[in-house]
């Protein structure tokens, strides 16, 4: 079973990024779930949400997982929350941040070692969709780091998820998505 868990703030998307991740993978006949966790549900609180996909039914309903990614779209929980909670030895982590990959770790030491990735969700959000959106972008960096869909395939399917929005943002969004899968490093 593939696990994922989303560190972020409320309003910045990630509940809605583990749902489009999800439909999107339902298209592929797997099995899928997302879901979040929430503090005080208020804009800004922080929050976790989460994905499982897998061959078989899943009847896990936990939230409590050893993630194979954990995406970080907010770059203030890297040192707020333990966002190395019950990792696996090869847990990768992809992180929104304006740092080099050196310059995090060197910052947040709990990282040395690991299987790490940044990107700049925060930027692309902006310059693409034009107000801080992270999770869309990070859907594009996952894309490219996991591997799971060919870039193609996601943005196409991503437009289906994205169908209820006008053009101008489903184009925003998708421009996003290829600039992070483009820039993750």
């Amino acid at each position: 079973m593939l696990e994922i868990r989303w560190h972020s703030r409320a309003g910045q998307g990630a509940v809605t990024g583990a749902k489009g991740l999800a439909d999107v993978i339902s298209t592929t006949g797997k099995f899928v779930q997302a879901f979040a966790f929430y503090g005080s549900a208020k804009r800004g609180a922080a929050m976790t949400a989460y994905n499982r996909v897998d061959d078989e039914v899943i009847i896990n309903h936990e939230k409590f997982m050893n993630p194979d990614f954990v995406l970080v779209i907010d770059p203030a929980l890297t040192y707020t929350d333990d966002i190395t909670l019950n990792e696996k030895g090869d847990t990768k982590y992809i992180i929104t941040t304006h740092m080099t990959k050196d310059e995090l770790i060197k910052s947040q030491p709990v990282l040395e070692g690991k299987d790490v990735y940044v990107v700049d969700c925060m930027r692309i959000s902006q310059e693409t969709i034009g107000r801080p959106m992270p999770n869309t972008p990070m859907l594009g960096a996952l894309m490219k780091v996991s591997g799971m869909y060919d870039i193609e395939f996601f943005k196409e399917n991503m437009t289906e998820v994205l169908k209820k929005f006008p053009q101008k943002i489903i184009d925003a969004n998708l421009a996003a998505i290829e600039t992070a899968y483009n820039e993750v490093n």
